[in-house]
């Protein structure tokens, strides 16, 4: 079967770095179209700076980096050094890249992309905010119908917020870019809290990384070093969650994940809730479902798989 065409939309951040590692070292899975990137865990110029650092650390200088949006649709923008340090990706010593952005804005390659090519063979594979995809649909509206999938990280349930109490980090740095998403029509897949805080980097697991000996696995476990301390202290959790390559490993292994298929809506209107991803998990409204939201992982297989990818870099 041919790869699944993808364009991956990020704002790394260490757990999107090794997200779009997953996805560069697995050809014969995904066809990475395109990274684009947008502001959110840190401003713009750091966010594609450190989309091409990691196509060079995964040997991939090739792959087309684009940038796009460098603020939310109607808000200031909120940023997350706080966990992923000044430059989104401290921890590992890495140069800065050679490899040149492309010119095209982010939201006119999305666009072109899914015009050109055929409906229904483009997944979109957000990792960050969501404002150059809504840009994208508001822009071009025609493109929604030709979207094969959409599958996001963002939003939590069951595990409540994480930069508010009711908010996840994602879906609260521009929930007027998430109400379009999620209204747009295609099909949406989301990985909220409830499974990415189920993917924990024990420390058996970041050594397994490290024993690999090669660049790309000392890089992550000293992504992971780092990014963990974080949320040890924040959850008393064994390690750092990997939120974003949750994403590439369902396009990989699907059979990895469980959810339900349900109502999903964005709060925009609430000081108290903003940014809140509303599920309907247990059918107590009448509203029609829009995604396929993600409620439990297989972390031993997710671990497994990502081990075994990153070894091949």
């Amino acid at each position: 079967m041919a790869p699944r065409k993808i364009i991956i939309d990020t704002d790394p951040g260490q757990d999107d770095a090794v997200a779009i590692l997953l996805a560069l070292a697995s050809p014969d899975d995904l066809d990475v179209l395109g990274i684009t990137a947008v502001a959110g865990n840190v401003p713009l110029p750091l966010t594609q700076k450190n989309a091409r650092i990691v196509c060079e650390l995964a040997g991939k200088p090739e792959t087309k980096v684009f940038s796009g949006c460098d603020a939310p649709i109607a808000r200031k923008l909120v940023t997350a050094e706080h966990v992923h340090g000044k430059t989104g990706l401290d921890g590992p010593s890495l140069p800065d890249p050679s490899m040149a952005l492309q010119d095209q804005h982010a939201v006119d390659f999305i666009v072109e992309t899914l015009r050109s090519e055929p409906e229904g063979t483009i997944t979109l594979c957000p990792l960050g905010p969501l404002t150059n995809i809504a840009t994208a649909l508001q822009r071009a509206p025609d493109i929604a119908g030709r979207i094969q999938e959409i599958v996001l990280m963002g939003g939590a349930y069951f595990e409540v917020g994480n930069i508010t109490p009711a908010a996840e980090f994602n879906i609260y740095v521009d929930p007027e870019a998430a109400k379009v998403v999620f209204a747009c029509g295609a099909p949406i897949t989301v990985m909220p809290l409830d499974v990415t805080h189920k993917a924990l980097v024990t420390a058996e697991r970041n050594n397994a990384f490290r024993a690999l000996g090669s660049p790309v696995g000392v890089a992550v476990a000293e992504m992971t070093d780092f990014f963990e301390r974080f949320d040890k202290e924040k959850y008393g959790s064994a390690g750092a969650p990997l939120h974003d390559p949750c994403v590439t490993a369902y396009l990989i292994q699907p059979e990895l994940f469980t959810g339900r298929h349900i109502n999903v809506e964005i709060e925009t209107g609430s000081d108290l809730t903003l940014g809140m991803t509303v599920a309907d998990w247990w059918g107590v409204t009448d509203r029609a479902p829009n995604a396929t939201f993600m409620g439990d992982i297989n972390a031993d297989g997710f671990f497994s798989l990502l081990t075994e990818r990153l070894a091949r870099l």
